[in-house]
């Protein structure tokens, strides 16, 4: 059985529309951006945190899959986006990303006990270079209003009502 190693109604979802069995247990880590850290290193390292964590609390032969995502302006140095504290932060976000290119990098990690019984991790990163369109303040305000963003890096979901204001998308 695949356990997926989030609470992310996301990753959920694309586990579901796959067909794909599997079970939630959150890692619940402290997900945080260590200084000098690249976008890239950082989500894969955070993703095989919480693999680890949750392969720590596991005594079955499962399978854990991790993730996680940052938005950020520049890969090399940028800070990145987060996700939103409160109402605010969201729509300063999402005016920052309007009518801007940014990337939206994702860190995968998979786990599973190897013939020693040992667990075994493999991660990897993709990053994916998203172009928003120039959304007004009004705009802003009634989508922060769904809520939608409250929980998202960057304060958008791609696959949610944002998409509208997404004419482009290069990569994964």
């Amino acid at each position: 059985m695949l356990i997926l190693a989030s609470a992310s109604p996301r990753r959920q979802e694309l586990l579901r529309n796959a067909g794909i069995p599997f079970s939630v247990q959150p890692a619940n880590i402290a997900e945080e951006h260590r200084a000098g850290e690249t976008p890239e290193t950082c989500v894969r390292r955070l993703a095989r945190e919480k693999a680890e964590a949750v392969a720590r609390r596991v005594e079955s032969d499962s399978v854990i899959l991790a993730a996680d995502t940052e938005v950020v302006l520049d890969l090399i140095s940028g800070t990145p986006l987060g996700k939103p504290r409160d109402h605010r932060d969201a729509v300063q976000m999402l005016r920052t990303l309007s009518g801007r290119s940014h990337f939206v990098v994702t860190g995968v990690c998979i786990a599973w006990k190897g013939k020693d019984g040992s667990w075994q991790f493999k991660d990897s990163a993709e990053t994916t270079l998203v172009e928003m369109q120039r959304i007004s303040d009004r705009e802003i305000e009634d989508y922060v209003a769904t809520g939608e963003p409250m929980d998202k890096a960057g304060a958008y979901a791609i696959q949610g009502i944002a998409s509208r204001w997404i004419p482009r998308i290069e990569g994964c």
